[in-house]
């Protein structure tokens, strides 16, 4: 069926690649097709002009993470969410991007995912952006089989990742042919990452999750699941030579990405140890939520801490606590120092967790409790004084340090 004079776009097209050829023979520009997340759908290949930018992102399959940056750093990307018109974007040297202009293709209030016109040696015009809305149009349907394809896969890809963190498979060849089955090669290496949000994850910020889980290249997450307030990841850390430092730095982006684009405050992570048999991941995730239960209890000691690994004597404060609510442990130089404070309306005792968790740094401590120097010495010789404590002495210290905490820990 021949397409009208008046809508070029109304034939029936068997797939993206056609209609994106079919664009490109209308606007004769350059032509990409993406999904929501920026992933690579179809691209016209009738026209020898491009840029960096859609060369990687051809050859890549997604736009490249700096590209994605940028665009939401000027403010595109927002504007192509919130709008349903042609968008033009100047050039930006650093990125490889040259002028050009993208539009959003929507299903109701569901994106489906984005037109980008190369515009090289021609400036489209109003008849150009009225036509690059018609090609929106005429994408959409292909959009919505896409979309309903991705759904059934994340669904299939939901189930196997609870299956795993809930300790379903009894063989790696069973785990292996799964990930087979959903398309998935796994890692010779992985950690499961969790982070706690203020309050139960609605739909919307589910969809946000989502779209900064598959722009972010590096490190890749195989696998993600929803659970209340938490978001739960499987991370590969293929030929990773420093995975803890990389899985830091990957919690505070997205952290920061998600408080920067979307304003959602007060997102905690942990994160497990590396492990390579995935029989382990039930065990990694039971690690990840220990780290957010501690740093729940301690938070200014832990505010640095989101590995399982760097815990230290946190991670075995619950064993501690088993055998002190048996009398078997209890630190009576902390009881004097306990009933000092409440007799004499003093704070010996907060000086001196602050001391062990300076590190017995009096500067540092000083400037924590904002007190003189001066007056630190004098409450750290009462302390010795009063509870019989040779704070020069590590055992000493190490011992204190631990029950007071295991005292926070137990209320």
């Amino acid at each position: 069926m021949a397409a009208s004079k008046q809508d070029p776009f109304s034939e029936s097209f068997d797939s993206l690649d056609e209609i994106a050829d079919r664009i490109s023979e209308v606007l004769h520009c350059p032509i990409t097709i993406e999904d929501a997340n920026h992933r690579l759908l179809a691209y016209s290949t009738h026209d020898d002009r491009t840029d960096p930018a859609r060369v990687a992102t051809i050859m890549g399959r997604r736009v490249p993470e700096k590209v994605i940056n940028s665009l939401w750093k000027n403010g595109v990307i927002p504007k192509l969410l919130k709008t349903r018109e042609p968008v033009r974007i100047k050039t930006v040297d650093e990125i490889g991007l040259g002028d050009r202009v993208a539009i959003s293709v929507w299903k109701n209030d569901e994106l489906l995912g984005f037109i980008w016109a190369l515009e090289i040696g021609k400036t489209l015009g109003e008849e150009g952006m009225g036509l690059l809305k018609r090609a929106a149009e005429a994408t959409k349907n292909k959009l919505i089989q896409v979309h309903a394809r991705k759904h059934k896969k994340d669904e299939q890809s939901h189930e196997f990742f609870w299956k795993l963190l809930t300790g379903h498979y009894h063989s790696n060849e069973e785990i292996h042919l799964q990930f087979q089955s959903l398309k998935i090669t796994p890692p010779p290496s992985y950690a499961i990452m969790v982070f706690n949000f203020s309050s139960d994850i609605k739909s919307e910020t589910e969809k946000q999750v989502s779209y900064q889980l598959r722009t972010i290249q590096k490190p890749a997450v195989l696998l993600y699941t929803f659970d209340q307030q938490q978001l739960v990841m499987l991370i590969s850390l293929d030929r990773n030579a420093n995975p803890v430092e990389t899985l830091t730095i990957f919690s505070e982006q997205f952290i920061y990405k998600m408080m920067d684009r979307y304003n959602v405050p007060s997102l905690v992570q942990g994160f497990s140890g590396i492990y390579s048999d995935y029989l382990h991941i039930e065990k990694a995730f039971g690690e990840a939520q220990k780290v957010l239960a501690i740093k729940r209890k301690f938070p200014a000691e832990t505010k640095e801490i989101h590995s399982y690994q760097s815990l230290g004597i946190f991670k075995h404060l619950d064993i501690l606590l088993e055998k002190s609510t048996k009398g078997e442990l209890g630190n009576p130089a902390l009881k004097q120092l306990q009933d000092y404070d409440r007799k004499n309306h003093t704070d010996l005792i907060e000086t001196l967790e602050t001391y062990l968790n300076k590190d017995c740094n009096i500067q540092d401590t000083a400037k924590a409790l904002n007190v003189h120097i001066n007056t630190l010495n004098y409450r750290l010789k009462r302390i010795s004084e009063i509870g019989g404590i040779n704070l020069k002495d590590p055992n000493q210290k190490v011992s204190l340090f631990v029950d007071i905490k295991l005292e926070k820990f137990n209320h």
